[in-house]
């Protein structure tokens, strides 16, 4: 059995900067998030990282990120274009739209496909997901056969920005399983201490502890032709549409409710954090600081 592999959504990496040169680090060494989740995921029996990136970034990702790691954990890249897969009669109706952007999370693992022959993981470059939740998701997919899903989710609390709203995949569980998610928008804390989505101006308060995805995902790689039929059923209704986006959580859910998938629900007492805003990083940079001082990871990562 081939151990799992962790699929890193990068694509979207560097959009805010105009590539990855003037990107900030979060550690002493030039460390980004994403070396703190594939560290995690080396040691927790993952054996190879398929990073999915635009073209335009690849001379910088591949001397800035994988000059650091490559020569201690194997790595390949994807590549995700906005024609990347798109069939040309749902291309032709993009360009008239004047679409420029790819599809979203779901276009982006399809488009890692012919690189993942083993059961695996996927998740977002910008997020720290925790030693943790690495064990609980790599521990799954050892196992065999990985006929399941999982996901590893976090309470909606622990993933807000002070900085702005957020949208998270609200997931609602029946025992072991994830029974449904649900995208939604425009989440976050008032002054008040609550925490509501805005939706059309109308405000829905949710729970504290609310599970939601932060798009750490498990799934057996036969997922691949259920995931091509949701994006095909996406690019008949949305290929129009100039800015919409075929989201992971969104397809889990379709798995679901059509009995493709089952998906298991990890607990994990993990740390998560982010940077969906620049002024995020300070706060990054503190949480990993203190991670390193107690030990959880080397002051050099890669050695």
């Amino acid at each position: 059995m081939k151990g799992p592999i962790i699929v890193v959504l990068a694509a979207g990496m560097g959009s805010r900067y105009g590539g990855l040169k003037q990107m900030d680090s979060v550690g002493k060494n030039g460390e980004v998030l994403l070396d703190y989740s594939v560290f995690d995921a080396a040691r927790s029996g993952f054996e190879k990282a398929v990073f999915i990136i635009r073209h335009d970034i690849e001379k910088d990702f591949k001397e800035l990120i994988l000059g650091r790691m490559a020569a201690k954990f194997p790595c390949e890249l994807a590549f995700q274009e906005m024609d990347s897969l798109i069939p040309e009669t749902f291309l032709a109706e993009a360009r008239r739209a004047n679409r420029t952007k790819p599809w979203g999370t779901a276009h982006a693992l399809l488009c890692a496909e012919s690189l993942i022959d083993a059961p695996f993981a996927i998740i977002n470059a910008d997020d720290f997901y925790g030693r943790e939740a690495f064990d609980a998701i790599g521990k799954y997919l050892c196992t065999d056969p990985v006929t399941e899903g999982a996901i590893v989710p976090y309470r909606l609390e622990k993933t807000l920005s002070p900085q702005g709203t957020v949208t998270r995949g609200v997931c609602t569980v029946d025992g072991a399983y994830l029974s449904s998610v649900d995208e939604l928008k425009a989440i976050a804390k008032e002054s008040d201490g609550r925490i509501y989505n805005t939706l059309d101006g109308v405000k829905q308060e949710l729970a504290a502890a609310t599970p939601v995805s932060m798009n750490f995902w498990a799934f057996p790689k036969t997922i691949f032709p259920a995931l091509r039929s949701y994006f095909d059923e996406f690019l008949k209704t949305q290929a129009h549409e100039p800015k919409s986006e075929c989201y992971l959580p969104m397809a889990a859910d379709w798995f679901i409710k059509n009995q493709l998938l089952k998906i298991r629900v990890l607990e994990a007492d993990s740390p998560w954090f982010g940077v969906t805003y620049k002024e995020d990083r300070e706060s990054a940079i503190r949480r990993v600081a203190g991670l390193t001082r107690e030990g959880v990871y080397p002051e050099k990562l890669w050695g």
